[in-house]
């Protein structure tokens, strides 16, 4: 067997193979360069979406997406780690296999035994590989992440874990969820920005609408002056008027703008208050049988 002879010619080999290391940490270089100046406007373009006007909304959404934004900060960080040392994998191996080519190495074998193994791997492995990079996407965009509450179409829940290729989700009866970000098609996020309360209260059909809403505006304004409040609202509740009418019954609406996800308990609050305001005052509840509403 003839041992393998290395084609080596001074200066030419190590010059040639000086420029390539050289060519190949100014292309590292650059490449993090780029990643870097990606991940500052990712963060940047993610501030600028948090942003509201001077209103005391904005004071309680600084509260609730100060967290957001260090979350969402150490995620981009993460990711931009993995592309960093990804390039460095990627310059390395083309390093090798060119300095490889200016020892006169048959690449041949090499370049033929990849080539089959990246086609049974990119058969074998393609769902893997979109869910990871759904995972990234997922990630630099901030579509999402822990403890949000989504809602995937098919799974509706509180995130609990993010990864890049599975997002853990708890659904309201505690079941827990494992979803694949490639499988995501579309996601809807309650837990962005702020959340809305809506409640309709029900009273006779026959009843002075007009009557009605004034009660309930006296309702939200209390309500929008309770302290308790303070830190939920993000403005006063609006009385939005006649929502449905029926045989029996009027429904009027109400809606609040809350601080995300504290919308349930004011709904509750809500809905209790109009009703035992509107028994005070007489109005008849939507059975003719039950006479006023109960206080």
């Amino acid at each position: 067997m003839t041992p393998l002879a290395l084609n080596w010619t001074w200066p030419d080999t190590p010059i040639a193979i000086a420029i390539i290391i050289a060519v190949a940490l100014i292309c590292r270089w650059l490449i993090v360069r780029a990643i870097k100046y990606g991940t500052q406007a990712a963060i940047h373009r993610a501030s600028m979406q948090r942003r509201h006007p001077e209103s005391r909304a904005q004071r309680i959404l600084a509260m609730a997406t100060g967290a957001d934004n260090e979350r969402y900060e150490q995620r981009i960080s993460t990711v931009a780690s993995l592309l960093r040392n990804l390039t460095s994998i990627i310059l390395g191996a083309v390093v090798v296999l060119t300095i490889m080519g200016v020892f006169e190495i048959p690449l041949a074998p090499v370049l033929t035994s990849a080539g089959v193994g990246g086609i049974a791997l990119a058969f074998g492995a393609q769902s893997l590989v979109k869910d990871f990079l759904s995972g990234i996407f997922m990630i630099m965009e901030d579509q999402y992440g822990v403890g949000d509450l989504i809602d995937t179409g098919d799974v509706r829940g509180t995130v609990e874990e993010v990864g890049l290729r599975v997002t853990r989700v708890r659904d309201a009866t505690g079941t827990v969820w494992y979803v694949r970000n490639g499988e995501i098609l579309k996601l809807g996020n309650q837990s962005q920005g702020w959340s809305t309360a809506i409640i309709d209260v029900p009273v006779a059909y026959d009843e002075d609408a007009g009557k009605v809403m004034g009660i309930l505006e006296e309702v939200a304004a209390a309500i929008d002056e309770d302290p308790a409040f303070e830190d939920v609202l993000l403005e006063k509740p609006t009385v939005a008027g006649v929502n449905a009418v029926t045989a029996t019954t009027m429904s009027i609406r109400m809606m609040a703008k809350t601080a995300p996800n504290q919308h349930w308990g004011l709904q509750r609050v809500l809905l209790e208050r109009s009703l035992t305001s509107l028994g005070k005052a007489g109005v008849r509840s939507p059975s003719p049988n039950l006479g006023v509403l109960p206080t």
